[in-house]
C-alpha cells in the first residue's frame, strides 16, 4: 500500500480501517448509521457517523448491544495520538452509552490514520493511552468489559505473597515490585535475577497469584531452550498452592512436545500437550499456562519461514508442527542478514497479556 501523502481521509477509512475491521476474527460489520437504527440488536458492528451531542463519531463500536467503544479516524499524514481528545468528546457526549466513567459513556476509545492506532480504556482512575497492532475483536471487548480489575487488585493486596511455601524474602519483595507496576498500569516488566536464585520458582509463583487473583486467565510461557521449557514445567508440577494442592490440581498447565533428552532420566516429567484447538478455536472461558519455546512459537505463528537459525540452539524443529491458524494478528517478519550471536546464558520471558492465545488483536 501507497504511503498516502495525498490520500484524503474518506479514502483513508476505506483501504485501511475498514480493512483492518473486515479482516479481524470475527470481523466486524461496517454499516452507515440512519435514523430509526436499532442498536440494541448489533452484535459485532462498527456504525459509521454515529451521532453523539458533541457531533458524529468516525465508529461506533457495538457488541451484543451495547456501545462499547468509538474510533476517530484521520487521513493517514495526521499523527493520531492527539485525536484521542475529539473520541473523548464522542464519549462525553454518547446517548446511550452503557455506563458513566468521570463522564465518559463509552469505555473504549481509538484513534487510528489507518497504520498506527492508538487506545485509550477510560475506566480506570488513571487512563493511560497506548499504541494497537491492531483493534480489538468483539469477542475481545466484551471480554474486557465484563473483566472487574478492582477485585483482582484487591485479592492482590490482600494476600501477602508470604503466604507461598518456600518463597524467599527477596522473591517477595520481587512481586511485590512486579504487582506495584502492574497497579501503574505499567505493561512491560524487566525481572533480572542471578543464576541459581530461583528466578524459575519465582515466576511459577508470580503467575499462580496472576491466576488466583484473575488479573490474567491465559499466560504464555516463553523460554528460548528446550530444557528450560521442561524445567519449567517440573516447577508448575511441584508448585504447593495457598490450598495445600499442586497448582497443576488447580490450573491447567500445557507445554509442547518434548523428546527423551530435553530432560534428564532421573528427574520425574509429566508434560501435557496443549491440543491445538487452544490456539486456533479459543474459548474465553479457558484459564491455562502455556510453556513453550520461542522457536515453537514462531512455528506456530508464521510456519516454518518464521524459525531462524540458533548458534547452539534446540534441534528437530521438523518435529514442530507447521503454521497453526491462530485469530490473532501476525507482525511483520524481520529478517536478518546473518545469524544472531550467541547468548551465554539462556532466559525466560513471561507474557501475560488480556488473552495472549484468544482472538485478541493488539491487546
Amino acid at each position: 500500500m501507497s504511503t498516502g501523502g495525498n490520500e484524503a481521509e474518506w479514502l483513508t477509512r476505506k483501504l485501511r480501517i475498514d480493512t483492518k475491521l473486515r479482516a479481524l476474527n470475527p470481523p466486524w460489520q461496517i454499516i452507515p448509521w440512519h435514523a430509526g437504527l436499532d442498536t440494541s440488536k448489533l452484535t459485532c458492528h462498527a456504525v459509521t457517523e454515529f451521532p453523539t451531542e458533541n457531533g458524529p463519531a468516525d465508529y461506533a463500536l457495538f457488541v451484543d448491544g451495547i456501545f462499547i467503544g468509538i474510533i476517530e479516524a484521520k487521513k493517514v499524514t495526521v499523527n493520531p495520538q492527539n485525536v484521542l481528545e475529539q473520541a473523548k468528546r464522542y464519549a462525553s457526549g454518547a446517548f446511550n452509552g452503557p455506563g458513566n466513567w468521570k463522564g465518559f459513556r463509552v469505555p473504549f476509545l481509538y484513534a487510528t490514520n489507518g497504520e498506527i492506532i492508538w487506545h485509550l480504556d477510560v475506566r480506570p482512575d488513571k487512563p493511560v493511552s497506548r499504541t494497537l497492532v491492531n483493534f480489538h475483536t468483539a469477542p475481545a471487548l466484551a471480554e474486557k468489559f465484563a473483566f472487574d480489575d478492582c477485585k483482582s487488585r484487591k485479592w492482590l493486596l490482600d494476600t501477602p505473597p508470604e503466604r507461598i511455601t518456600r518463597l524467599r524474602p527477596y522473591q517477595a519483595a520481587s512481586i511485590i515490585a512486579t504487582e506495584s507496576a502492574m497497579f501503574a498500569s505499567k505493561r512491560e516488566l524487566l525481572v533480572a535475577m542471578a543464576t541459581g536464585t530461583g528466578n524459575t520458582f519465582l515466576t511459577v509463583a508470580q503467575i499462580y497469584r496472576l491466576l488466583e487473583s484473575k488479573k490474567f486467565r491465559r499466560i504464555l510461557f516463553l523460554v528460548d531452550r528446550k530444557a528450560l521449557a521442561a524445567q519449567a514445567v517440573r516447577t508448575f508440577n511441584a508448585f504447593d498452592t495457598n490450598q495445600g494442592n499442586k497448582l497443576t490440581q488447580e490450573y491447567e498447565v500445557y507445554s509442547q512436545k518434548f523428546q527423551k533428552e530435553d530432560f534428564g532420566d532421573d528427574e520425574p516429567f509429566d508434560p501435557k500437550v496443549l491440543p491445538n484447538e487452544y490456539l486456533t478455536n479459543p474459548n474465553s472461558t479457558h484459564t491455562f499456562v502455556y510453556v513453550s519455546t520461542i522457536q515453537h512459537m514462531a512455528r506456530n505463528l508464521f510456519g516454518a519461514k518464521g524459525c531462524f537459525v540458533q548458534s547452539g540452539g534446540d534441534t528437530g524443529a521438523e518435529a514442530d508442527p507447521d503454521k497453526l491458524d491462530i485469530p490473532i494478528p501476525r507482525p511483520r517478519l524481520c529478517r536478518q542478514t546473518r545469524p544472531p550471536k550467541p547468548r551465554r546464558r539462556a532466559g525466560r520471558k513471561v507474557v501475560g497479556t488480556d488473552s495472549p492465545v484468544r482472538p485478541v488483536a493488539g491487546a
